[in-house]
């Protein structure tokens, strides 16, 4: 990572409520984990914001608390943001966290060698959210269709100890939760993010009121991330153990995670958000996204892509 300043030359001395408090969510998901890093770090307030850094155990319950105006920002994927678009929610990217290039996964008990095996299976995961979006993608690929399994709704957590637990067949989750499942003997990986490349990009989503209201804390958060990547970089060993720790893992498990997430730079951001026809453009995943929630059933409204990207906040960090 490359180390990063403002364009405002006050904002390394500006005080804690310069750009007021926000309400920050995260939960597992090794994209997510470095805000545990900027809070330790004391990251936060030396970019003049006052934050209240809020763990949900349930990823399910961010989503609803920033829809809900609970809170001020979440870190959230593109496909549960637009499921919250669709219902009528306000919300704006203003940064992309990672790509997810593996750490989402089908995972299957033994004697399941691929997707199509699934038909007539209990799959359990998380209704309505990404690893959902991922069993369909899965899916839909091999000729199948949600009809074609018994799709048990449980959250993430739940669904992963199911799953060990031998009451279902196969269980979509995330990092760390595939470490969970995993534990099942004979269980591998039989479709993850990492073969629909750009389909789980991870970001950090403020409400439109933040973005127009209070873009100075909108940039604060922007610029502490990349502040906390370059610490990251820095103090590896530190910010690893920070991270395994939030995460509830070993320090070797978390190390395990790190080709099945990929950081996003300040380019890649600014490539990113820059509209294109590949997956690597936001707009023109978004576009697939939304009519793939359509096409099988997540959403019954396609979601406005009106005002969903704000790209000022990345474009004004500089090296």
């Amino acid at each position: 990572m490359v180390a990063l300043v403002l364009l405002c030359a006050t904002a390394c001395t500006s005080t804690p409520t310069s750009a007021g408090k926000v309400t920050l969510g995260f939960s597992a998901w090794p994209g997510w984990f470095p805000w545990q890093v900027a809070q330790e770090q004391d990251l936060f307030r030396r970019n003049g914001l006052d934050v209240e850094l809020k763990y949900f155990d349930s990823y399910t319950d961010s989503l609803n608390a920033l829809s809900s105006g609970a809170i001020d920002a979440n870190s959230q994927t593109l496909n549960d943001t637009l499921a919250s678009v669709s219902g009528g929610a306000q919300q704006t990217i203003i940064l992309v966290n990672d790509n997810s290039t593996g750490n989402d996964q089908v995972i299957a008990r033994e004697g399941i060698s691929g997707i199509a095996d699934l038909k007539g299976k209990k799959v359990a995961v998380e209704q309505g959210t990404v690893d959902h979006y991922l069993l369909l993608l899965a899916l839909t690929e091999a000729g199948l269709s949600q009809k074609d399994i018994e799709l048990v709704p449980l959250a993430t957590d739940a669904a992963a100890a199911a799953f060990v637990a031998g009451k279902v067949d196969a269980v979509g989750a995330f990092a760390p939760f595939t470490t969970t499942a995993l534990q099942r003997a004979g269980s591998r990986a039989i479709a993850t993010s990492a073969e629909f490349p750009g389909a789980i990009p991870d970001h950090l989503v403020v409400s439109r009121a933040l973005a127009k209201d209070r873009p100075e804390a909108a940039q604060a958060l922007v610029n502490t991330w990349f502040d906390t990547l370059d610490w990251i970089k820095e103090n590896n060993g530190q910010a690893i153990e920070i991270m395994a720790k939030r995460g509830g893992v070993s320090v070797g498990d978390y190390r395990s995670y790190d080709a099945g997430t990929t950081i996003f730079t300040l380019r890649q951001n600014i490539d990113a958000f820059t509209p294109g026809v590949t997956p690597t453009h936001l707009n023109h995943q978004a576009g697939l996204i939304a009519d793939f929630m359509v096409s099988t059933g997540l959403t019954p409204n396609r979601p406005s892509l009106d005002g969903l990207f704000d790209d000022r906040f990345v474009k004004a960090v500089q090296k």
